[in-house]
């Protein structure tokens, strides 16, 4: 009897111990990943507990909470409304967070680690917690600007749509970042759980994909932008300069046993009697020229160019952004297509938008970032955004040669001078991209200005736009102007 009552109180003793261990690991190993996942509705309804921190643009508030009479205590409103969606995401009851929201959460729900002083502060005190701030880059009329424009853009179906992003290419500040169509978050981050449902069912049944940031998180064929890094590739070589020596640029560029060709746009002959400059290819986006002199560079020198840009790198601005790729080739027609932007070549607006802003910043890609501090409650400074160098693409001589070849583009007689600003020179490369056989072209636009001392670099795409410098150059035209006040 002794015996069995010994094994039983054994085993109680054992299982004490489990749940002691279990709970410590519970309490001690699992409490971030507990405290981050959007499923605890215990932090979640501890987060509605106490103010969330706004996410401010300029001085003023894209998103911000306020006092409500209801079991959550604050409701998320965005002021910024669609145009700083792209930017601020959405913090929902039902549907977590996005964007900036996601991004800085721990600062904005005052979690942070930083943050632990003043929590300690405020259960001292017995003030009211509140979240943290977090102060982004934009400029809000270079933001209204293009957002704007993408709103006036050309539809195709029924549908328009399209991205800007604007960068400070000395600093790699994201100037802004809109994606048409957009969505205004306040519609699913009420306290109405059926609202909220009903609301984000519409939007993600838009045939337009509102949520989805086409700025830094959809690629698309970059065109004839592209030719601005197969010009730096033929000129970092060596072997080129903008005026020598002269490239091969016939009315059809043909390939060894195939009845692949490539043409001109709209068949065109570019100028020069079947010879052209560098200069002159890019000027007026020859692609016959720029076909051929991919088949000279390789593939491998393509690539490595493209990847000094910062292709096939991962990238967070702190925002996720999805890569843009390069697929090298050996096969000549689809190297002569990859040259001008074509064959498997896959871009973000994010990434053409470096490449505008390295060429300015004399070879130096800047590291793209939003956030340009995040403060404390009492407006204390928490962290302070840093600019940080992230490739050098080309040496500063090859860099001031291509911005001296896009300022030509801009020139009469160029492809891109709906952009052109008076008195101030600018530097600049339209595209045309072929996408879906049949469907019409997507329109590009990457420039920067003043192109002798730029101050801001811009990227343009509109779905299905048509030509480049028709439907993109005119928005890039407003958005820099926005940023430079334009007389």
């Amino acid at each position: 009897m002794n015996r069995q009552l010994k094994q039983v109180a054994v085993a109680i003793l054992a299982m004490f111990g489990l749940l002691l261990i279990n709970s410590n690991i519970v309490q001690v190993g699992q409490a971030s990943s507990l405290r981050a996942n959007p499923h605890n509705v215990r932090v979640l309804y501890g987060e509605y507990s106490h103010q969330r921190g706004p996410i401010v643009v300029a001085g003023q508030s894209v998103a911000k909470s306020v006092k409500t009479h209801d079991s959550l205590k604050y409701l998320r409103t965005y002021p910024g409304g669609a145009e700083y969606a792209p930017v601020t995401g959405y913090y929902s009851l039902v549907y977590s967070s996005s964007g900036i929201e996601q991004a800085e959460n721990s600062t904005l729900a005052g979690t942070s680690d930083q943050l632990f002083f003043h929590r300690i502060s405020d259960e001292i005190t017995g003030r009211t917690p509140q979240g943290g701030s977090v102060d982004l880059t934009i400029n809000p009329d270079a933001q209204h600007a293009a957002y704007q424009g993408l709103a006036s853009a050309p539809s195709f179906n029924g549908v328009r749509a399209g991205a800007v992003v604007a960068l400070n290419p000395q600093t790699g500040a994201i100037l802004a970042m809109a994606s048409y169509p957009s969505y205004d978050p306040s519609q699913i981050s009420g306290h109405n759980t059926k609202t909220d449902q009903a609301a984000f069912h519409q939007i993600t049944h838009d045939p337009g994909d509102p949520l989805l940031n086409r700025a830094v998180n959809q690629s698309y064929p970059p065109g004839s932008t592209f030719k601005v890094i197969t010009s730096a590739t033929a000129l970092s070589s060596g072997k080129y300069t903008p005026s020598q020596p002269l490239i091969p640029a016939p009315s059809k560029l043909t390939f060894n046993n195939t009845t692949h060709t490539l043409s001109n746009f709209q068949g065109e002959t570019c100028p020069g009697s079947g010879q052209i400059t560098l200069a002159e290819a890019l000027k007026v986006s020859c692609n016959t020229a720029f076909g051929g002199l991919g088949l000279k560079l390789g593939s491998d020198a393509i690539a490595k160019q493209a990847a000094a840009f910062g292709f096939g790198k991962h990238l967070t601005i702190p925002i996720g952004v999805s890569d843009s790729n390069y697929v090298k080739t050996s096969d000549p027609p689809l190297l002569a297509d990859s040259a001008i932007g074509q064959y498997s070549d896959s871009v973000t607006p994010l990434q053409m938008a470096m490449v505008a802003a390295g060429i300015a910043n004399h070879g130096i890609v800047m590291k793209p970032y939003l956030v340009a501090d995040t403060k404390a409650p009492d407006a204390s400074v928490l962290t302070r955004a840093r600019p940080q160098a992230f490739s050098q693409a080309v040496s500063p001589g090859v860099a001031s040669q291509l911005t001296t070849m896009m300022e030509g583009v801009t020139q009469p007689g160029g492809t891109g001078t709906a952009a052109a600003i008076s008195g101030i020179p600018v530097a600049a490369k339209t595209g045309t991209a072929e996408n879906v056989p049949g469907q019409p072209t997507h329109a590009w636009f990457i420039a920067f200005a003043p192109a002798t001392h730029p101050t801001v670099a811009v990227a343009v795409l509109v779905e299905h736009g048509g030509v480049g410098g028709v439907a993109a150059a005119p928005i890039a035209h407003t958005v820099m102007c926005a940023v430079l006040s334009c007389p």
